[in-house]
């Protein structure tokens, strides 16, 4: 076995192509953005300290803090997910004319979309520092600024698509819309922000 590829990868990988349902897209986006903050904050250690570089000390410190931040908060969410799917699917196994279920199911939905959602806003932090490391980064390092801008693209999306799975069965269509408009604005907006990270730090590379 790898040195890199532990008995934890091993597991979770595994864990996430059995039938179980958890850890699903919720947990494998939170995992995602986890790496993305992992590599802006690489990015932040290979420059900080170099010559070309010092009068951003200050402001890539303060992002390499954060990035740590973020990458803590991400791997947090994946058992977040996990645990706010718990009750949902304890409510799916309950008969539909039981006392209450209307009402646990409403619940139970709203929960489970919380941790997506945040999944999603700090996705939305990892890429707008990879926006700015794009441009303070280390020419040895950036390309690893662009990997993250594309991980946490990937989380973001998969966030939104958690989100939308439990909005779509709420009754309540009001709370319901202000979600989904919410979580499609951040999806757009910075889905299309990361992309073009990714695309200005590829014509960094090519043009020298």
């Amino acid at each position: 076995m790898s040195e890199l590829i532990n008995e934890g990868i091993i597991q979770f990988s595994e864990a996430s192509a059995s039938k179980d349902p958890v850890p699903g897209g919720g947990g494998v986006s939170a995992l995602a953005g986890s790496l993305a903050a992992s590599l802006a904050e690489m990015v932040t250690n290979l420059t900080i300290g170099k010559k070309k570089f010092l009068e951003y000390t200050e402001e890539l410190t303060a992002l390499k803090e954060e990035a740590d931040s973020l990458r803590k908060q991400l791997l947090e969410c994946i058992q977040k997910d996990a645990d706010a799917f718990a009750p949902l699917a304890a409510a799916y196994s309950l008969p539909k004319d039981s006392e209450g279920y209307a009402e646990k199911m409403e619940a139970c939905l709203r929960t489970a979309a919380e941790p997506p959602y945040l999944i999603m806003k700090l996705c939305v932090r990892v890429i707008e520092m990879d926006e700015r490391l794009a441009v303070i980064g280390s020419k040895l390092a950036v390309s690893d600024a662009a990997t993250s801008a594309a991980l946490a693209r990937g989380a973001l999306y998969g966030g939104y698509i958690n989100v939308t799975v439990n909005t779509r069965l709420m009754k309540d269509r009001e709370y319901a819309a202000k979600i989904d408009a919410e979580t499609k604005e951040l999806a757009e907006t910075y889905g299309r922000k990361a992309d073009q990270v990714f695309e200005e730090i590829q014509r960094r590379l090519t043009n020298g």
